[in-house]
């Protein structure tokens, strides 16, 4: 396998596969019914900024879920980097990049402006080398579990018990809900969730750093009393003292996650050497993008742990396919949406798995330019 990519970048020759140019595209898509909202934040519309590195003929695309800011990151700081350096040169690209935003702070939307270009490099490596990305990275399976991941705050429990019976009657074996906004008003909806995902369904919450320790540790109570055995940022993941406290103290059989707000992998390693974590959580999007995320597993692995994929189930069907320490994939109603609205090839979830597509180069999407300019 080795030798077989070798042999490929050697025929892919060295000016053939300098980026050329940067090309930036910033798309807001309105929500479907209403502003939506989670235990801490509420909102009407979802930001991408896309990338696309073209080189030889072929482009590479990359995006994140981030605001435009973003996008002049990436012109002013980043395309400098890029302009006329090898494609392949992933890691050496990756430390100019850093460097580059030295003095401009790392986490936040200049990680994400990363993360988007390196998405785009990888994309634009496999693309030459004319393999799936999820090959080039070498697989460590065929396919992803997801899970059905929507229910915000937002939404009436009628409405709510609706949306997963949907989730279910579509072969999702996992379904997390929103919670944090109103306590008592999350009692009804954890009920409703449960009957309408019936016994046998794995049922998850996310609080979205919205409780204090102690809150969390109430509502992992009542959550357990309702099956629920992933209890995500019960607490905000800067407290790293109290994710840990709920971790120790949750009930028998649940599980505690954060991570999707780690930027880079210092984040990732204080959420595992803290202990406050049974199961981390990364996003290709933010975390310096398929480099980074790769970085992750690779870090999961050594500290024995779990690692679930937050959100972009498009992207993370080949970097999670890669990944071996992965336990699943958030399939994000607002991402799916946008990606199958946005791009051609993005993947479906079938019996609760994603498989990425082994017909197609890189990772297989294609914007829809008509799509993209009525959003952009």
């Amino acid at each position: 396998m080795a030798s077989h990519q070798a042999s490929r970048e050697t025929d892919v020759g060295e000016r053939d596969r300098h980026v050329e140019r940067v090309a930036l595209r910033v798309c807001r898509v309105p929500t479907v019914r209403r502003p939506e909202t989670d235990g801490t934040a509420a909102w009407d519309a979802t930001t991408l900024v896309i990338v696309e590195l073209h080189a030889r003929g072929a482009s590479g695309l990359g995006y994140s879920y981030i605001d435009a800011a973003a996008a002049t990151v990436v012109r002013d700081l980043l395309e400098p980097c890029l302009v006329g350096a090898d494609a392949f040169a992933i890691p050496a690209l990756a430390t100019r990049m850093l460097q580059a935003v030295r003095n401009h702070g790392r986490a936040g939307v200049v990680a994400c402006a990363i993360s988007a270009v390196d998405v785009a490099l990888w994309d634009l490596k496999a693309r030459l080398l004319d393999v799936p990305l999820a090959e080039l990275l070498g697989c460590a399976r065929a396919s992803v579990p997801v899970y059905a991941s929507g229910g915000f705050t937002s939404t009436p429990p009628d409405e709510l018990a609706a949306e997963v019976a949907g989730y279910v009657a579509a072969g999702h074996r996992r379904v997390k809900l929103k919670i944090g906004r109103d306590c008592e008003l999350d009692r009804e909806r954890v009920r409703a969730a449960r009957a309408a995902a019936g016994p046998d369904v794995e049922l998850m919450a996310d609080a979205n750093g919205a409780y204090t320790p102690k809150q969390a540790l109430a509502m992992a109570e009542l959550l357990a009393a309702h099956g629920v055995c992933y209890f995500e940022e019960p607490v905000s993941s800067d407290d790293l003292a109290g994710l840990r406290l709920v971790r120790e103290h949750a009930p028998p059989g649940m599980a505690i996650a954060a991570g999707e707000y780690s930027y880079d992998l210092d984040n990732a390693r204080a959420l595992l050497a803290g202990g406050a974590v049974d199961i981390l959580q990364a996003d290709v999007t933010r975390c310096l993008g398929i480099t980074g995320f790769m970085m992750t597993d690779a870090l999961c692995e050594a500290h024995h742990a779990p690692l679930s994929a937050h959100c972009a189930p498009a992207l993370h069907a080949h970097a999670g396919a890669a990944a071996r320490r992965l336990v699943h994939v958030e399939q994000f109603f607002d991402h799916a949406r946008i990606e199958a609205m946005l791009f051609d090839g993005a993947p479906v979830a079938q019996g609760g798995e994603l498989a990425y597509n082994a017909a197609r180069p890189g990772h297989g999407l294609a914007l829809r330019l008509s799509e993209a300019v009525r959003f952009g």
